[in-house]
C-alpha cells in the first residue's frame, strides 16, 4: 500500500486558482476579439461558454481517472494540456480557433476544480472540511480582482493574445509545483473499485445532491455570465476602458472573499446549512435590488457613472452571497459519498458546470445591446436559487428528520 499524506493548503489553492483566473483574465478584451477577429458580440461571449462546457467534460474524467491513478498523476496531464490550449488561444486568428483552443484550454484546466475539490476530501472530513473549503473559495474568489485587473491592462498595452502567454506561464509554474510539492492523497490500491454507472445512479436518486448541484451552478452562472456580458454592459454601455473595467473587479472580489471568511467565522457557532440559508436569502436580495435599481436610474435617465457604481455595489451583494453559499454547499453535498469520491465529485462537477455554461449561454442569447437583461436575468436565477433550496434541500432536510 502506497503511503498517503495531507497536502499543503496553500498548494490546493494554487491548484484550484489558475482554472478560475483563466476564466476571467480575458474579460476586459471581449469587445477587442469581437473586432480584431470580426465576430459577433454574442458569438465572442459563447467563448465562455464552450469553455464551461469544456470544463463540465473535464470534470467528467479527471475525477474517475484520478481514482485508477491517482491525483498527482492526473493534475500534471491535465496542466499540461491547459498549456497546449492556451497555446491555442495566443495563436488563434479565427473566432473558430479560439473556441476550439478554449475548449482544449478548460478540459485540461478542469483538473484543478475537479481535483482541488477531491484533495479535500480525501484530506478532511467534517467541520474542519468546511473550513478549508471556505479558506480555498475565499482565496479563489481573489481570481475576479487578479485575472480581469491584469489582463485589461496588457489588452490595452499590448493587445490580448498576450494574456494567453501570461497563462502559460502560470500554468508551468502549477505543474512543476504539483510535480515537487504535492503529497498523493489517494492510494488506488486501498480502495474498492468503483463503477461510474453504480455511483452515477446513488447521485440522481439524491435529491439533495441535485439541488446542491443547482445551487453551486445558480451562483457560479450569474458570476460567469456577469464576466462575459458585463464587458459590453460596462465598457460598450457605459463607457469604461478595458482597464478601468477591470479594476471594478476588486470590489467584485472583495466582496466573495469577505462572504467566504465570513463563512469560516460561522461555522464555529453555526452549521453549514445555517450559513447557507443565509447566503441564499442574501443573494435573492441583491439580484432584487440590482434590477430595481436598474430600471429606476435608467427610468430616471441618471448618469452613467450613478449606474456604474450601483451596479457594482448591487454585484457585490450578490458576490459575497455567493462566497457563503458556494463552500457549504460543496462541503455538505457528497459527504456520504467518501467510498467513490473521485467518481461523485467527477459527476458532481459534471452536472453543475454543464448547468453553469447553460447559464451562460442564456445569457448571451439575451445579449441585445441594452442594459436590461443582465439584472432582469440575475432576478431570476436568484428566484430559482431560492425555489430550488427550500423545495430540494430544506424540504428533504424536513423529511430526513420526520424519518
Amino acid at each position: 500500500m502506497k503511503s498517503v499524506s495531507t497536502p499543503a493548503v496553500w498548494l490546493i489553492i494554487l491548484i484550484a486558482l489558475l482554472p478560475q483566473l483563466s476564466e476571467t483574465i480575458y474579460m476586459p478584451s471581449l469587445p477587442d476579439i469581437a473586432r480584431d477577429l470580426k465576430a459577433s458580440e454574442s458569438l465572442v461571449e459563447y467563448t465562455l461558454t464552450i469553455f464551461l462546457f469544456g470544463f463540465a467534460l473535464g470534470t467528467l474524467f479527471w475525477g474517475k481517472y484520478s481514482d485508477a491513478k491517482g491525483r498527482k498523476p492526473c493534475i500534471i496531464a491535465g496542466y499540461l494540456l491547459f498549456i497546449v490550449g492556451s497555446a491555442g488561444c495566443y495563436f488563434s486568428h479565427s473566432i473558430e480557433m479560439l473556441m476550439l483552443s478554449r475548449f482544449i484550454q478548460a478540459f485540461g484546466g478542469s483538473v484543478g476544480s475537479v481535483l482541488g475539490q477531491a484533495l479535500c476530501r480525501d484530506a478532511f472530513v467534517g467541520k474542519e472540511l468546511a473550513q478549508v473549503f471556505s479558506i480555498v473559495a475565499a482565496t479563489v474568489f481573489c481570481s475576479p480582482a487578479i485575472g480581469p485587473v491584469v489582463g485589461g491592462i496588457i489588452d490595452q498595452t499590448y493587445g490580448w493574445s498576450p494574456i494567453f502567454l501570461l497563462l502559460i506561464a502560470l500554468g508551468t509554474v502549477v505543474t512543476l509545483l504539483t510535480y515537487k510539492c504535492l503529497s498523493e492523497t489517494h492510494d488506488p490500491e486501498s480502495h474498492p473499485r468503483t463503477f461510474m454507472k453504480d455511483v452515477f445512479g446513488r447521485l440522481i436518486r439524491d435529491k439533495a445532491v441535485l439541488g446542491f448541484g443547482i445551487i453551486v451552478a445558480a451562483c457560479n452562472g450569474v458570476s460567469f455570465s456577469y464576466y462575459g456580458e458585463g464587458s459590453f454592459y460596462m465598457i460598450d454601455l457605459l463607457g469604461l476602458s478595458p482597464s478601468m473595467y477591470g479594476a471594478t473587479f476588486v470590489g467584485f472580489a472583495a466582496a466573495g472573499f469577505s462572504g467566504g471568511f465570513i463563512s469560516k467565522q460561522l461555522q464555529n457557532r453555526r452549521s453549514s446549512l445555517d450559513v447557507l440559508r443565509i447566503g441564499i436569502r442574501t443573494s435573492l436580495a441583491g439580484s432584487i435590488l440590482f434590477a430595481a435599481v436598474i430600471l429606476f436610474l435608467h427610468w430616471l435617465q441618471a448618469s452613467t457613472i450613478w449606474i456604474a457604481s450601483l451596479t457594482m455595489l448591487c454585484m457585490m451583494v450578490v458576490n459575497f452571497a455567493t462566497g457563503l453559499i458556494t463552500p457549504n454547499a460543496l462541503s455538505i453535498a457528497l459527504k456520504d459519498y467518501r467510498d467513490a469520491i473521485g467518481a461523485a465529485s467527477s459527476l458532481f462537477g459534471f452536472f453543475y458546470y454543464i448547468l453553469i455554461s447553460l447559464f451562460t449561454l442564456g445569457m448571451g442569447a439575451l445579449h441585445n445591446g441594452t442594459l436590461y437583461p443582465m439584472p432582469l436575468y440575475f432576478c431570476a436565477v436568484a428566484t430559482i436559487l431560492y425555489s430550488v433550496h427550500k423545495t430540494m434541500i430544506e424540504a428533504e432536510k424536513l423529511t430526513a428528520v420526520a424519518s
